[in-house]
């Protein structure tokens, strides 16, 4: 039965609701906080967007990860999951399967996440946010979206998966077709995705005969009681770390970096922070801006395998339930002010990430990612500033992330930015 809208429901999904949803939400919380609505695709689901009902939600065995138990017909159309991925047969990753075949996969890639392999990794990622800084700071304007928070976790990404330095401008192509950054043409995310699945199978054979310290190559390793990763399992691993570990930092950077510029006395409270070599502040900081405007605006799909309840309302086998994790870290319920921005909350136990099973894998690299980003910034340009309305920025139009198109910021220049190589004019005279 077609869903019978509220008449006095907020309308959802329009561009002044991409803007800003949190007035919305507010509404579905306390009105309708389990909430039947038309997708923009057509499809009919469930959101949930109370705290309590969230964590509940996201640990239940009855919703399914799995798109083969709703409607063949609107995966196979991609209006549910991530659009390509099943004509580019990329299925069998994290986001698309429950135990035991979750598990054995998590247990497998988990291993190049722990914290000593991200710990490792931090002076990659500072050179990388240097040499990016270094190419707009002498010049007193920005767009960080594009030229910063965009490129620094596909590069970032691409380093751990061991794709070649000369093949990565390649997937930052393909990424920014996958996300619609800046709009694109009608089928360029099924072209995208199919383009990134030859890559990585032509990659996957080459590791294989040469393989390196790389995740790739830890993933051909891999093995569990004797089990391995097939060639597509692979393949589809790679694919999903790219794809859903790249936009969410990109989104991390971009919203917490926006939200500092939009509160200029927690901006200054963090960056005296910074300059004092303190980290405190910094780490609870980035727990904060995840929960107040985070990445990720919906938990992806669950399907419903048997009836179940969510507060209080009876979810039907096969329907679609999405977990509004942007509503849920605004509930009042759980967080005290819960629209105020405080960069020193500490009771924060926020949804950024999810919660059970489906935890994100690589929230430890998002945070690395999100830490080197801010401080360089707030140290290296103190005097940020945005150069534009903030009524006329435009939030991407999507389901489940949540992020800017683009962030144009002014600041004083920098004389010379202080990574940039030595050009023949600088060169010193005989």
């Amino acid at each position: 039965m077609p869903v019978q809208p509220d008449p006095a429901a907020p309308q959802l999904f329009t561009w002044e609701f991409a803007t800003d949803p949190y007035p919305a939400y507010a509404w579905l919380r306390e009105h309708a906080p389990v909430h039947r609505t038309t997708l923009p695709s057509g499809v009919e689901a469930w959101l949930v967007t109370r705290y309590a009902d969230a964590r509940q939600a996201l640990a239940d065995s009855r919703l399914s990860k799995n798109p083969a138990h709703h409607s063949e017909q609107a995966h196979r159309t991609g209006r549910v999951g991530i659009p390509g991925e099943r004509q580019a047969d990329l299925m069998t990753h994290l986001l698309n399967i429950d135990p035991p075949d979750h598990t054995r996969l998590r247990r497998l890639v988990s291993k190049a996440f722990t914290p000593r392999r991200v710990a490792e990794f931090e002076p990659r990622v500072q050179q990388l946010t240097d040499r990016l800084i270094d190419g707009f700071a002498q010049r007193g304007s920005a767009d960080l979206i594009h030229e910063f928070a965009f490129p620094l976790p596909i590069y970032a990404i691409c380093d751990l998966l061991g794709v070649p330095a000369e093949d990565q401008d390649d997937f930052r192509d393909w990424a920014g077709m996958m996300i619609r950054h800046g709009g694109g043409q009608r089928g360029g995310v099924g072209r995208a995705v199919k383009r990134m699945r030859a890559y990585l199978l032509e990659l996957i054979h080459r590791k294989r005969a040469d393989p390196g310290e790389d995740l790739i190559s830890g993933l051909i390793r891999a093995s569990d009681h004797g089990e391995h990763l097939n060639e597509n399992e692979a393949a589809a691993m790679a694919f999903i770390l790219l794809f859903a570990g790249f936009e969410t930092t990109v989104n991390l950077i971009g919203n917490g970096t926006y939200a500092l510029l939009r509160n200029p006395e927690q901006r200054r409270l963090l960056q005296e922070s910074v300059v004092r070599g303190e980290t405190a502040l910094l780490d609870t900081g980035i727990e904060e801006l995840l929960r107040y405007d985070g990445p990720v605006e919906m938990a992806t799909w669950r399907f419903a395998t048997r009836p179940l309840s969510i507060g209080g309302v009876d979810i039907p086998v096969g329907d679609p339930v999405l977990v509004v994790l942007a509503a849920a870290d605004r509930d009042p319920a759980r967080f005290a002010d819960e629209n105020t921005l405080d960069l020193a909350r500490t009771d924060n136990p926020h949804l950024g990430f999810g919660h059970g099973i489906h935890y994100c894998i690589g929230a430890p690299l998002a945070r690395l990612e999100g830490r080197s980003a801010l401080t360089t910034l707030l140290s290296r340009l103190p005097d940020l500033r945005l150069a534009e309305n903030p009524e006329n920025l435009r939030w991407r139009g999507g389901l489940i992330m949540r992020g800017l198109r683009e962030l144009p910021v002014e600041f004083t220049p920098e004389d010379r930015s202080p990574h940039a190589p030595v050009t023949p004019a600088d060169a010193p005279t005989r």
